[in-house]
């Protein structure tokens, strides 16, 4: 059962200007590079309240951070729409040569009443560094991503039918020149069809798994303080967009595996050693190769490796089904996820790169893109890179399903979330 609520969202006013010089990736999404870029675009980027990827070495950052969200408040640099409501959210962008629209719904889930199902395992590090976040700053800065699934489009169509013509609220680009556009809707009547709308269904988590942990950690424990909810919009509730995988626009991009100079790899011996299990062709270009990968998505697993300037295919063989390579006692649906059978019938059994060296993360780093991957092997970074197909939308929710984790990095939805356009304060009573 899905619980929403609307709430009165903290918002960039128009004393920034350009939103797209304030708003910013996901916290989890911004290295130093990234942070350096936003914090010259202005001096009140969101990056100087959410943070990056690494924890701050001083404790005081978010005793700091807090009070800059307070100090943003105080001079109207954020406000808070006027009543509570929720928004409609759109995403226009370009994948694969498509124009394509994502469409989501921002609300308050409640965590007293609501669940939704996960497909990663979080990490201890994340969770801590968010957990400092919510006590210092008492609000939530960002959204998780959930998904669910709706053939009538209940919520859609009474979130569209009140949005009308107008134009959005809130427009922003991202760092990838995506669109992001923001309805705010305070109608109480299209925010009670959103609330039925969503109630029955089962929600999934596609990104934010270990807000979402820490989010349900801190109620526990404020209500173990004796703290209260002054409001639904308090503790006991998150902000997070939901999105309809009917709809279309859900895109998750593969995340290629390059292979660290370190990491123990030969070329001959790896292609002479992979052909017991895979058929191995030669390949003459990038285009090529996703062209390969592209003809074998939904059939048989295939990948691409790069290794001395050229491509060559892999193609799971025609006799093998890949529940006889992947071992353990992972459902099956587990294991014909192509991720799994890259890490278990490739990397583990050839590489002796097995589940413990991932978590390392001494032999294998994670590229965006294959250019990306590409340039880091021939760019002396990485001695190979393994590219695949994307995990599908359908996998993700048949995987959470059953209850189990999909292997490390097995979802890039994109484009993220863009952290700024909407957040909110927790009201609470203190005893």
């Amino acid at each position: 059962m899905a619980v929403v609520h609307p709430f009165r969202g903290l918002r960039y006013s128009k004393t920034v200007g350009d939103l797209s010089l304030v708003v910013t990736q996901p916290y989890d999404r911004i290295g130093p590079a990234e942070e350096a870029a936003y914090l010259r675009r202005s001096p009140y980027s969101y990056v100087r309240l959410i943070g990056t990827k690494v924890p701050p070495q001083d404790p005081a950052d978010y005793a700091h951070r807090a009070a800059l969200l307070r100090e943003w408040i105080q001079k109207g640099v954020l406000t808070h729409d006027p009543s509570p409501g929720v928004y409609l959210y759109r995403q226009a962008f370009r994948h694969d040569g498509r124009e394509l629209i994502r469409q989501g719904i921002i609300a308050l889930l409640d965590l007293s009443q609501s669940g939704a199902k996960p497909h990663e395992h979080t990490l201890r590090g994340p969770k801590e560094d968010r957990l400092k976040l919510f006590r210092a700053t008492e609000a939530h800065l960002e959204h998780i991503f959930l998904l669910y699934r709706d053939p009538r489009r209940g919520a859609s169509l009474a979130a569209e039918e009140a949005v009308g013509a107008r134009t959005p609220d809130a427009v922003a680009r991202d760092d990838f020149g995506n669109r992001h556009e923001l309805w705010y809707i305070p109608d109480r009547g299209a925010v009670e069809a959103v609330r039925e709308a969503l109630k029955p269904l089962e929600l999934y988590i596609a990104d934010g798994h270990h807000r979402f942990e820490t989010a349900q950690a801190f109620m526990r424990e404020c209500l173990g303080k004796g703290w209260r909810p002054a409001s639904p919009q308090s503790f006991t509730a998150l902000p997070v967009t939901l999105v309809n995988v009917e709809e279309p626009g859900c895109v998750i991009r593969p995340t290629p595996r390059v292979l660290r100079p370190g990491a123990p790899f030969a070329l001959p011996s790896f292609l002479d050693r992979v052909r017991e299990r895979f058929e191995v062709e030669g390949l003459p270009s990038l285009p090529a190769s996703r062209e390969f990968l592209a003809r074998a998505a939904g059939k048989r697993p295939a990948f691409v490796l790069y290794s001395e300037g050229k491509f060559w295919g892999l193609t799971l063989g025609g006799g093998l089904r890949p529940e006889e390579i992947v071992p353990g006692s992972q459902p099956p649906a587990w294991k014909r996820l192509d991720v799994a059978v890259l890490h278990k019938g490739i990397l583990e059994p050839y590489l002796g790169i097995d589940d413990e060296v991932l978590a390392r993360g001494t032999h294998v780093d994670y590229a965006h893109t294959d250019e990306e991957a590409v340039a880091l092997v021939d760019g002396g970074k990485g001695q190979a890179a393994f590219l695949l197909n994307p995990t599908r939308v359908e996998e993700v929710l048949q995987i959470a399903d059953l209850g189990v984790s999909m292997p490390q990095k097995s979802t890039d939805f994109y484009p993220k979330l863009l952290s700024g356009l909407v957040a909110m304060t927790m009201e609470i009573e203190k005893p």
